[in-house]
Protein backbone atom coordinates (compact mmCIF):
# COMPACT_ATOMS: atom_id res chain seq x y z
CA UNK A 1 0.00 0.00 0.00
CA UNK A 2 1.32 3.38 -0.22
CA UNK A 3 1.78 5.78 3.14
CA UNK A 4 3.15 9.20 3.49
CA UNK A 5 6.44 9.57 5.73
CA UNK A 6 8.47 11.79 7.07
CA UNK A 7 12.02 11.10 7.76
CA UNK A 8 13.33 14.22 9.05
CA UNK A 9 11.86 17.39 10.28
CA UNK A 10 11.61 20.26 8.18
CA UNK A 11 8.89 21.65 5.79
CA UNK A 12 6.50 20.02 3.52
CA UNK A 13 9.00 18.99 1.07
CA UNK A 14 10.24 16.24 3.95
CA UNK A 15 6.73 14.52 3.22
CA UNK A 16 7.12 11.19 0.84
CA UNK A 17 4.40 9.21 -0.70
CA UNK A 18 6.11 5.38 -0.06
CA UNK A 19 5.48 1.59 -0.55
CA UNK A 20 4.64 -0.50 2.83
CA UNK A 21 3.10 -3.44 3.86
CA UNK A 22 -0.26 -3.55 4.30
CA UNK A 23 -1.24 -3.98 8.02
CA UNK A 24 -2.06 -7.02 9.82
CA UNK A 25 -4.25 -7.39 12.27
CA UNK A 26 -3.92 -8.43 16.23
CA UNK A 27 -7.05 -9.13 18.01
CA UNK A 28 -9.59 -6.66 18.43
CA UNK A 29 -8.75 -4.93 15.42
CA UNK A 30 -10.40 -4.41 11.98
CA UNK A 31 -8.42 -3.57 8.80
CA UNK A 32 -9.65 -0.44 7.18
CA UNK A 33 -9.42 1.08 3.14
CA UNK A 34 -9.17 4.25 3.49
CA UNK A 35 -11.43 6.24 1.82
CA UNK A 36 -10.54 10.37 2.71
CA UNK A 37 -8.13 11.57 5.33
CA UNK A 38 -8.43 14.27 7.50
CA UNK A 39 -5.25 17.31 7.67
CA UNK A 40 -4.88 19.09 10.79
CA UNK A 41 -2.53 22.26 12.22
CA UNK A 42 -1.18 19.39 14.54
CA UNK A 43 0.16 17.37 11.10
CA UNK A 44 2.35 20.38 10.77
CA UNK A 45 3.67 20.76 14.33
CA UNK A 46 4.49 17.07 14.46
CA UNK A 47 6.16 17.66 11.14
CA UNK A 48 8.62 20.24 11.72
CA UNK A 49 9.58 18.90 15.06
CA UNK A 50 7.58 21.60 17.46
CA UNK A 51 5.77 18.39 18.76
CA UNK A 52 8.74 15.44 18.08
CA UNK A 53 7.70 12.06 16.82
CA UNK A 54 10.15 9.02 16.89
CA UNK A 55 11.36 9.02 12.90
CA UNK A 56 10.12 7.57 10.80
CA UNK A 57 6.76 7.91 11.03
CA UNK A 58 3.63 8.03 8.78
CA UNK A 59 1.68 11.32 9.85
CA UNK A 60 -2.10 11.57 10.38
CA UNK A 61 -4.15 10.30 12.80
CA UNK A 62 -8.39 10.68 11.11
CA UNK A 63 -10.50 9.74 8.51
CA UNK A 64 -13.04 7.73 7.09
CA UNK A 65 -13.21 4.08 5.65
CA UNK A 66 -14.53 0.77 4.71
CA UNK A 67 -13.92 -2.25 7.31
CA UNK A 68 -12.36 -4.67 5.24
CA UNK A 69 -11.60 -7.61 7.62
CA UNK A 70 -12.28 -8.02 11.10
CA UNK A 71 -10.24 -9.78 13.36
CA UNK A 72 -10.38 -12.16 16.11
CA UNK A 73 -13.11 -10.58 19.11
CA UNK A 74 -14.62 -8.11 17.14
CA UNK A 75 -18.33 -7.40 16.59
CA UNK A 76 -18.20 -5.68 13.31
CA UNK A 77 -18.47 -6.77 10.04
CA UNK A 78 -16.53 -6.28 6.71
CA UNK A 79 -18.30 -3.46 4.33
CA UNK A 80 -19.46 -1.23 7.74
CA UNK A 81 -18.32 2.52 6.85
CA UNK A 82 -16.43 3.97 9.43
CA UNK A 83 -14.87 7.00 11.17
CA UNK A 84 -11.96 7.69 13.75
CA UNK A 85 -9.97 9.90 15.28
CA UNK A 86 -6.23 9.52 17.47
CA UNK A 87 -4.90 6.93 15.61
CA UNK A 88 -1.30 7.55 14.53
CA UNK A 89 -0.44 6.71 10.79
CA UNK A 90 -3.65 7.76 8.87
CA UNK A 91 -1.87 9.23 6.34
CA UNK A 92 -2.54 5.60 3.73
CA UNK A 93 -4.26 3.54 2.43
CA UNK A 94 -4.94 0.82 5.01
CA UNK A 95 -5.00 0.84 8.50
CA UNK A 96 -5.46 -1.42 11.69
CA UNK A 97 -7.47 0.26 13.90
CA UNK A 98 -9.00 -1.44 17.91
CA UNK A 99 -12.40 -1.87 17.02
CA UNK A 100 -13.41 0.38 19.98
CA UNK A 101 -12.06 3.77 18.47
CA UNK A 102 -14.55 3.22 15.62
CA UNK A 103 -17.35 5.86 15.13
CA UNK A 104 -20.06 4.31 12.92
CA UNK A 105 -20.95 6.65 10.26
CA UNK A 106 -24.46 6.91 9.55
CA UNK A 107 -26.67 6.44 6.16
CA UNK A 108 -26.85 9.92 4.51
CA UNK A 109 -23.10 10.78 5.55
CA UNK A 110 -20.33 11.38 3.22
CA UNK A 111 -16.87 9.89 3.39
CA UNK A 112 -15.55 13.04 2.74
CA UNK A 113 -17.80 14.41 5.54
CA UNK A 114 -17.03 11.37 7.82
CA UNK A 115 -13.55 12.20 7.60
CA UNK A 116 -13.54 15.67 7.91
CA UNK A 117 -15.80 15.84 11.37
CA UNK A 118 -14.04 13.86 13.94
CA UNK A 119 -10.76 16.07 14.93
CA UNK A 120 -12.42 19.11 14.25
CA UNK A 121 -16.03 18.20 15.21
CA UNK A 122 -15.11 16.44 18.58
CA UNK A 123 -13.04 19.41 19.19
CA UNK A 124 -15.79 21.89 18.37
CA UNK A 125 -18.27 19.84 20.77
CA UNK A 126 -15.75 19.25 23.63
CA UNK A 127 -14.82 23.43 24.14
CA UNK A 128 -18.38 24.39 23.97
CA UNK A 129 -19.31 21.54 26.30
CA UNK A 130 -16.99 20.90 28.68
CA UNK A 131 -13.79 22.87 28.54
CA UNK A 132 -16.35 26.02 29.12
CA UNK A 133 -19.93 24.94 28.98
CA UNK A 134 -21.59 27.84 26.33
CA UNK A 135 -25.05 28.77 27.47
CA UNK A 136 -27.76 31.33 27.04
CA UNK A 137 -26.28 35.11 27.58
CA UNK A 138 -22.78 33.92 27.33
CA UNK A 139 -20.46 36.35 25.13
CA UNK A 140 -18.16 33.84 23.11
CA UNK A 141 -15.43 35.11 21.18
CA UNK A 142 -13.70 32.86 18.50
CA UNK A 143 -10.54 32.94 17.20
CA UNK A 144 -10.02 31.95 13.50
CA UNK A 145 -13.55 32.24 12.72
CA UNK A 146 -13.18 30.93 9.64
CA UNK A 147 -11.46 27.26 10.02
CA UNK A 148 -12.50 24.09 10.46
CA UNK A 149 -13.09 24.04 14.31
CA UNK A 150 -14.05 27.84 14.08
CA UNK A 151 -17.25 27.32 12.13
CA UNK A 152 -18.48 24.49 13.73
CA UNK A 153 -17.74 26.19 17.30
CA UNK A 154 -19.62 29.14 15.97
CA UNK A 155 -22.65 26.75 15.04
CA UNK A 156 -22.83 24.52 18.43
CA UNK A 157 -22.38 27.92 20.17
CA UNK A 158 -25.34 29.21 19.16
CA UNK A 159 -27.38 26.22 19.24
CA UNK A 160 -26.54 26.50 22.76
CA UNK A 161 -28.12 30.15 23.49
CA UNK A 162 -24.71 32.54 23.02
CA UNK A 163 -23.82 35.83 21.34
CA UNK A 164 -21.17 35.22 19.09
CA UNK A 165 -18.20 37.09 17.96
CA UNK A 166 -15.63 35.68 15.55
CA UNK A 167 -12.17 37.32 14.65
CA UNK A 168 -11.11 36.37 11.18
CA UNK A 169 -8.10 37.85 8.68
CA UNK A 170 -9.52 38.46 5.57
CA UNK A 171 -13.00 39.88 4.17
CA UNK A 172 -13.66 36.25 2.27
CA UNK A 173 -13.39 34.47 6.01
CA UNK A 174 -15.24 36.93 7.47
CA UNK A 175 -18.32 36.33 4.95
CA UNK A 176 -17.85 32.38 5.99
CA UNK A 177 -18.06 33.17 9.56
CA UNK A 178 -20.90 35.62 8.78
CA UNK A 179 -22.94 32.09 7.01
CA UNK A 180 -21.95 29.95 10.11
CA UNK A 181 -23.89 32.25 12.57
CA UNK A 182 -21.80 35.20 13.60
CA UNK A 183 -23.23 37.57 15.06
CA UNK A 184 -20.19 39.96 15.23
CA UNK A 185 -17.06 39.64 13.03
CA UNK A 186 -13.76 41.67 13.76
CA UNK A 187 -10.23 41.52 12.40
CA UNK A 188 -7.45 40.77 15.58
CA UNK A 189 -6.71 44.40 16.03
CA UNK A 190 -10.36 44.95 17.50
CA UNK A 191 -10.26 41.66 20.10
CA UNK A 192 -9.56 44.06 22.97
CA UNK A 193 -12.96 45.40 22.54
CA UNK A 194 -14.87 42.68 23.38
CA UNK A 195 -15.81 41.59 27.01
CA UNK A 196 -15.60 38.01 26.27
CA UNK A 197 -17.81 35.56 28.78
CA UNK A 198 -15.26 32.74 27.17
CA UNK A 199 -12.25 33.54 24.19
CA UNK A 200 -11.22 30.24 22.30
CA UNK A 201 -7.58 31.16 20.87
CA UNK A 202 -6.03 28.24 18.63
CA UNK A 203 -3.19 31.03 17.99
CA UNK A 204 -1.00 31.45 20.50
CA UNK A 205 1.44 33.86 21.10
CA UNK A 206 0.77 36.51 18.67
CA UNK A 207 -3.31 36.71 20.48
CA UNK A 208 -2.70 35.68 24.12
CA UNK A 209 -2.02 39.07 25.55
CA UNK A 210 -5.12 40.54 23.74
CA UNK A 211 -7.36 37.58 24.68
CA UNK A 212 -6.68 37.69 27.83
CA UNK A 213 -7.51 42.00 27.79
CA UNK A 214 -10.44 41.04 26.03
CA UNK A 215 -12.01 38.69 28.96
CA UNK A 216 -14.78 40.10 31.29
CA UNK A 217 -14.72 39.91 34.88
CA UNK A 218 -14.39 36.12 35.87
CA UNK A 219 -14.10 35.44 32.18
CA UNK A 220 -12.52 32.02 30.56
CA UNK A 221 -9.62 32.01 28.06
CA UNK A 222 -9.61 28.49 26.18
CA UNK A 223 -5.72 28.21 24.66
CA UNK A 224 -6.70 25.19 22.31
CA UNK A 225 -4.13 26.13 19.61
CA UNK A 226 -0.87 27.72 18.83
CA UNK A 227 -0.25 28.40 15.04
CA UNK A 228 1.50 31.17 15.96
CA UNK A 229 3.85 29.37 18.23
CA UNK A 230 3.72 28.41 21.70
CA UNK A 231 2.90 31.02 24.63
CA UNK A 232 5.59 32.51 26.56
CA UNK A 233 5.64 31.84 30.04
CA UNK A 234 4.22 33.94 32.37
CA UNK A 235 2.78 34.98 36.09
CA UNK A 236 -0.26 33.11 37.00
CA UNK A 237 -0.71 35.99 39.43
CA UNK A 238 -1.93 38.52 36.53
CA UNK A 239 -4.95 36.72 36.55
CA UNK A 240 -6.14 37.58 39.58
CA UNK A 241 -7.00 41.13 38.49
CA UNK A 242 -10.60 39.97 36.99
CA UNK A 243 -10.56 36.93 38.57
CA UNK A 244 -9.42 35.22 35.11
CA UNK A 245 -9.04 31.44 33.70
CA UNK A 246 -7.14 30.50 31.33
CA UNK A 247 -7.41 26.24 30.38
CA UNK A 248 -5.38 23.95 28.02
CA UNK A 249 -6.83 21.58 27.31
CA UNK A 250 -6.31 18.30 24.39
CA UNK A 251 -8.74 16.63 22.64
CA UNK A 252 -7.48 13.06 23.64
CA UNK A 253 -8.33 13.85 27.49
CA UNK A 254 -11.91 14.49 26.18
CA UNK A 255 -12.63 11.43 24.31
CA UNK A 256 -11.81 8.89 26.81
CA UNK A 257 -14.53 5.86 27.65
CA UNK A 258 -17.84 6.65 26.33
CA UNK A 259 -17.25 10.12 25.77
CA UNK A 260 -16.13 9.53 22.24
CA UNK A 261 -19.44 8.04 21.24
CA UNK A 262 -21.28 10.36 22.82
CA UNK A 263 -20.24 13.36 21.59
CA UNK A 264 -19.86 11.71 17.94
CA UNK A 265 -23.65 11.04 18.49
CA UNK A 266 -23.97 14.50 19.45
CA UNK A 267 -22.82 15.60 16.07
CA UNK A 268 -24.25 13.15 13.72
CA UNK A 269 -27.84 14.01 15.49
CA UNK A 270 -26.91 17.84 14.57
CA UNK A 271 -26.08 17.37 10.85
CA UNK A 272 -28.86 15.04 10.50
CA UNK A 273 -31.37 18.06 11.96
CA UNK A 274 -29.46 20.19 9.79
CA UNK A 275 -28.23 22.59 12.76
CA UNK A 276 -24.60 21.87 12.17
CA UNK A 277 -23.38 21.61 9.31
CA UNK A 278 -19.58 21.08 8.43
CA UNK A 279 -17.79 23.28 6.06
CA UNK A 280 -15.41 21.04 3.56
CA UNK A 281 -12.59 22.49 1.88
CA UNK A 282 -9.93 21.54 -0.71
CA UNK A 283 -9.41 18.18 -1.25
CA UNK A 284 -6.32 17.05 -2.17
CA UNK A 285 -4.87 13.52 -3.69
CA UNK A 286 -2.77 11.94 -1.08
CA UNK A 287 0.83 12.50 -4.13
CA UNK A 288 -0.23 15.82 -3.25
CA UNK A 289 0.09 15.80 0.47
CA UNK A 290 3.18 18.25 0.74
CA UNK A 291 1.01 21.09 -1.10
CA UNK A 292 -1.90 20.31 1.49
CA UNK A 293 0.31 21.34 4.07
CA UNK A 294 1.67 24.23 2.80
CA UNK A 295 -1.51 25.88 2.16
CA UNK A 296 -2.82 24.77 5.60
CA UNK A 297 0.34 26.56 7.33
CA UNK A 298 0.25 29.35 4.93
CA UNK A 299 -3.71 30.36 6.16
CA UNK A 300 -4.56 30.23 2.65
CA UNK A 301 -7.39 27.87 3.40
CA UNK A 302 -11.03 27.57 5.32
CA UNK A 303 -12.93 24.48 6.35
CA UNK A 304 -11.54 21.07 6.31
CA UNK A 305 -8.43 19.90 4.05
CA UNK A 306 -8.45 16.46 3.26
CA UNK A 307 -6.41 14.12 1.60
CA UNK A 308 -7.69 11.18 -0.85
CA UNK A 309 -5.48 7.90 -1.57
Amino acid sequence: MRAVEVSQYGGPEVLQVVDKPAPTLREGQVRVAVKAIGVNYLDIQERTGAYPRSLPYVPGDEGSGTIIEVGQGVDRLPGERVCWQGITGSYAEELAIPADRLIAVPDGISDHLAAALPTQGLTAHYLATDAYQVGPGDTVVILAGAGGVGLLLTQIAKLQGACVITAVSTPEKAELSRTAGADRVISYEELKGTAASVIYDSVGASTFEDSLAALERRGTLVLYGQSSGPVPAFDLMRLRHGSLTVIRPTLRDYVAGDELQRRAADLFAWIGHGQVTPQLGAVYPLGDVAQAQADLEGRRTTGKLLLVP
